[in-house]
């Protein structure tokens, strides 16, 4: 529906998914947030789904945050800011989805807006993206993990002087950074996105999601006990791999190397 504040289009293996509120910069009001909940349970649960794009409509903005038109009319409304419940708080939302989720920043991604936006797992940016951490300006301490996340991507003084003036970060230098993978204009942004989204696809989803866990596990403990759990988990798991499927994997990996050399000839 055209009035639906969040659009999910699948095409083969591909979900991309769609913050829909371009006339309020695709705040994130409370109807938006829930439903954003519903659509990341759903690609999670659809087999067919191997990974999944995350964007904005219009090319202004990715997301400006929390709705704070909402925030200023309604008692308790703060609370989100600090809420568990993915129906709630749309960095658990994303959480919910143990594929890959591509965050495609095609306008301003603002204080909560930026969170969501380290939820995904990989970032690329129109050049028309810029970041800001405005916490500090509006006097709302983050609560989806921002404070967090962002000095271990692109270093604590560079996170602080984000933190501490509000200023915003423009796409060449979020790339420049280590913030987003990718920078790319407008146009070609979703379809950079599919391709990337495509060649994960290609990968064996069970694998990838066990693959996926084991860095986000890791990254939220310290290097030593990452390390630890990196041992724990690949001795279980390479032990149950029989040589054959090595080996057809192997030449697959062979092939696919010749394929892509051959097309940059």
């Amino acid at each position: 529906m055209a009035d639906d504040v969040i659009l999910l289009a699948v095409d083969g293996a591909v979900a991309t998914v769609t913050l829909n509120r371009p006339q309020a910069m695709n705040a994130l009001n409370r109807a938006l947030r829930k439903r954003l909940a519903e659509v990341m349970r759903a690609v999670d649960a659809d087999d067919a789904v191997r990974a999944v794009i995350l964007t904005g409509a219009g090319e202004r903005a990715f997301t400006a945050g929390l709705d704070l038109k909402e925030l200023g009319s309604e008692a308790g409304a703060l609370g989100s800011a600090n809420a568990t419940d993915p129906a709630d708080n749309p960095v658990k939302a994303i959480e919910l989805c143990r594929k890959p989720v591509i965050g495609a920043i095609n306008g301003v991604a603002i204080t909560g807006g930026f969170e969501v936006a380290l939820a995904c797992d990989v970032l690329v940016a129109s050049t028309n993206a810029r970041f800001a951490d405005t916490h500090a300006r509006v006097g709302i301490v983050p609560g989806w993990g921002l404070s967090q996340k962002l000095s271990r991507m692109i270093g604590i003084s560079r996170a602080k002087e984000l933190a501490f003036t509000g200023n915003f970060l423009d796409a060449a230098t979020a790339h420049a950074w280590g913030l987003v993978n990718h920078v790319t204009a407008p146009e070609e942004l979703l379809p950079l996105a599919r391709r990337l989204a495509a060649d994960m696809a290609s990968i064996d989803p069970a694998f990838l999601g066990l693959y996926k866990r084991l860095i986000d596990d890791g990254y939220a403990a310290s290097f030593g006990e990452g390390l630890a759990l990196e041992a724990q988990r690949s001795s279980a798991a390479n032990s149950a791999v029989a040589p054959e499927e090595v080996e057809a994997r192997r030449m697959a990996v062979q092939e696919r190397g010749r394929q892509n050399a051959g097309g940059q000839g």
